[in-house]
This record gives structure tokens, sequence and C-alpha cells, in this order.
């Protein structure tokens, strides 16, 4: 069945829809339509062999518009696609590369019932299976729709895989901003941060890394806090949808109803992927960019910080950072919140579980251990801001990030230093 014909039902139930403003229980079914909401003027287009995959994000917002109800408050974002098949061949439209668990539309529809009678739901439901995106993307043909899966705010990796009759798999990869989180690195004007950048070979990114500061400060710069045991290099379209392919969350900025946010999750040990991150200071700035991944509770997570550094590798972009694990909460009147993360003392630990989960996310094309941070042994540890003692053999984390995948089996290692 072609596009058009597929998607006649839901256009003419659309059409007919009327709002009945006031009621409890809406008796019709009146989404908005995506050029009413505006979300497509966000679209991202990518072309290979014949075939043009272009996918939006609607904010929580938009969605709200777009499916009839809160669909984020079930934890629910929808994702709309569309391809071009301009080849010969049926293709086929996996949505498991976009999330595993991704939710069915009559699923979604049943979330947002409780709003609708009877008539108004199977309106609902109607207009959610037509204009979901189909998995048949017929030779010749264009088709659209939306595909719902698991909420991420802020940034989201997009994966459209697609198998032709053939059996060829075309894989189209795209990072998506998502409005609607205020996201601490959005504050960041990072064309201002440097005049210019020197551009260093690999030695001289060496030499480079080995003369950085061994570990972050306060603000003042007159107290040593974390060590500095992470690079990366790579520019933003190479870095972060490893990361968020990974499953690390940007963080919020510092405000009010965040830390508030944070305090109830703590208490009530509930999760929050997107908790604000104290700042902590390396070139006399706190840091550009923080990621974290959560756990169970927003006590536990990963969480790293970021800063861009005044060198290049060969054109693309290096940060400098610190990494380490929060395994509880602790009160300490050296914070101004007279509560603080507990870290696992050994930063290393953390610093390796990094490696593994981005090589496992194929993100990462070549990593090497260089000198800088300083040893400490477990017996001899050093103190962060806060008073948490913390052990290092002393190397930082060198990961050469990759727009494409990387196999792990293809991964190479940079033999600067090895860890023991």
């Amino acid at each position: 069945m072609g596009a058009d014909v597929r998607r006649m039902p839901a256009a003419i139930l659309a059409m007919g829809l009327v709002v009945a403003p006031g009621c409890a229980t809406r008796s019709a079914y009146a989404p908005a339509t995506a050029a009413e909401v505006g979300f497509l003027e966000r679209v991202q287009s990518e072309t290979q062999g014949g075939v043009t995959v272009t996918v939006a994000v609607p904010s929580s917002e938009e969605a709200r518009e777009l499916l009839g109800f809160k669909a984020d408050r079930k934890g629910v974002q929808a994702v709309w696609i569309e391809v071009e098949n301009g080849t010969a061949e049926d293709h086929w439209f996996m949505p498991h590369a976009l999330d595993t668990e991704y939710f069915s539309p009559l699923e979604v529809a049943w979330m947002g019932r409780s709003k609708y009678t009877r008539d108004a739901r199977e309106e609902m439901e109607l207009y959610l299976h037509y204009n979901a995106m189909p998995f048949l993307i017929p030779a010749g043909e264009t088709v659209s729709g939306y595909a719902f899966v698991n909420q991420t705010l802020g940034i989201r990796p997009v994966s459209v895989h697609l198998v032709s009759d053939s059996q060829r798999v075309m894989r189209f990869e795209f990072l998506v901003k998502i409005p609607g989180l205020s996201a601490d690195y959005l504050q960041v004007d990072f064309d201002s941060l440097y005049d210019s950048f020197e551009d260093v070979d690999l030695t001289g990114l060496r030499r480079w890394i080995e003369e950085q500061p061994d570990t972050v400060t306060d603000r003042e710069g007159s107290k040593n806090g974390d060590p500095l045991n992470l690079v990366v290099v790579g520019n933003p379209e190479e870095s972060w949808p490893a990361f968020v392919r990974a499953g690390w969350h940007v963080t919020e900025t510092m405000s009010g109803a965040s830390v508030w946010k944070t305090i109830k999750s703590s208490v009530f040990s509930r999760g929050y992927k997107y908790s604000p991150i104290s700042p902590l200071y390396v070139y006399g700035r706190p840091q550009d960019i923080a990621l974290q991944k959560a756990r169970a509770t927003v006590d536990e997570r990963n969480h790293l910080r970021l800063w861009l550094a005044p060198v290049t590798f060969q054109g693309e972009l290096v940060w400098i950072g610190q990494i380490s694990r929060d395994i509880g909460v602790r009160f300490t009147f050296k914070s101004p919140t007279i509560s603080t993360h507990k870290i696992d003392p050994d930063v290393d630990e953390t610093r390796s579980c990094l490696l593994q989960e981005l090589a496992y996310a194929e993100g990462v094309r070549a990593f090497a251990f260089a000198a800088g941070v300083g040893a400490a042994p477990i017996d001899e540890p050093r103190g962060n801001l806060t008073g948490d003692p913390y052990f290092t053999d002393g190397l930082r984390l060198v990961l050469f990030m990759s727009e494409n995948r990387v196999p792990l089996d293809e991964l190479e290692f940079i033999e600067w230093g090895r860890v023991r």
C-alpha cells in the first residue's frame, strides 16, 4: 500500500474533529499537526545510496500538542522520521535501533486514554496508528511518521536503520538537540573562549597533556581538588553520540528548581538523569560541559566535567576533564549545601569504566594513557575539595573519538603508558 493511501484515514479523521472546551473528559480528539507546532523547522537529513532520511524530535511541550496528552509524564518521546526511498527496492524500518524498548502506537494511546471519552479514545487510537512510522518503505515512495521511544532530554542520538529486500543494511546516525532542558553547556559561549587554537601532532599532544595541571581547583584557584584524569579528542559530532549511546546525559544548570529536585530525588531514593553538578575550575573557569550516567537513585552516578582546551589535534577539538563515581551522600561543612556526594576513592576504576562503555558503544578509534596527574597510592591517598580521599596511578585516559562506529576488535592502543 502506498504512503498516501495509508495515511488517508488519519487525514480525514483529523479534519473532522472538534474540541469540546471546558470538559473534564474530552469528547473529541484534535491533536495539532506538525506544521502547526513548527518542530519541522529543526529537521536533519542524510542521504545514502538513493535513500534520504530526515528526522526531528519535538520538545515535551510540542509533543503534548501533537499527541493530545502529556506523553512526557509517561516517559514517552515522539521521534518524527521521513524516508525517501529513491531505489528500486523495498526497505524495512527497524525501530529497535532507535530504542530497544520502544512503545507501540496503541500503547501510547492507552497511556493518554483518561482525558477522553470512549469515542475520542478510538479516534486517538486510529490517529496514532495511521501516523506511526511504518515498517515498510516501498520502492520509489516517501513515507513519514512518528516512532515512540523512552524520553531523553537535551540531546538525543537518533539511529535509523533500514534493511532492503536484498538484505543491505543502511545506518543513518543523527545527534539531535531538543529544546526545553536548561542544560549548563548551553550557557557557555564556546566561540569566545579562545582567540585561536594551536594545532599539534601526536607527539605535541602527548607533551601538552603531560604539562597540564594535576587537578581541578576551587574558584580562587588556591585549593586542589579531584584529579584531571581524562582527555577527549574529537569534535562534538564525533564525541557525543557515543556518550549518549552509552547512557550519559547532559546536566541541568544549577538553580533553585533543579537543586530542589535533586534533594527530593535523594530523600525519596529516585533517579534524576539531569541532576546539576557543582562547579569546579580549570583555566580559571567552571566546567564547560558536565555529563552524568545516573543509576537507581540520584545519590549514585558516574559523572564527568570537561573543559575545552586551547589546542587541537589534527584539526579536532581537545577536552581535558575529570571523572569519578558518586556512591552516596554525606554531610560536610566544606560544601555550601552542607552535603555532598561521596566519591569512590578508586578514581582509576571509574576511568576504566568509561573506556569500556565508550568502546562497547563503538565510539572510540584509539586510546592511550598519559602521565600528568601524579600517583597517589591507596595507603597515601590525596583529598578533593570536600575532603573525600582518592588514590590513582597518576595516568590520564586519552580517548580519540570516531564519528563512524569502530568495532571493539579494531580499537587501537597507543602505548604511551600502561596501567597496572
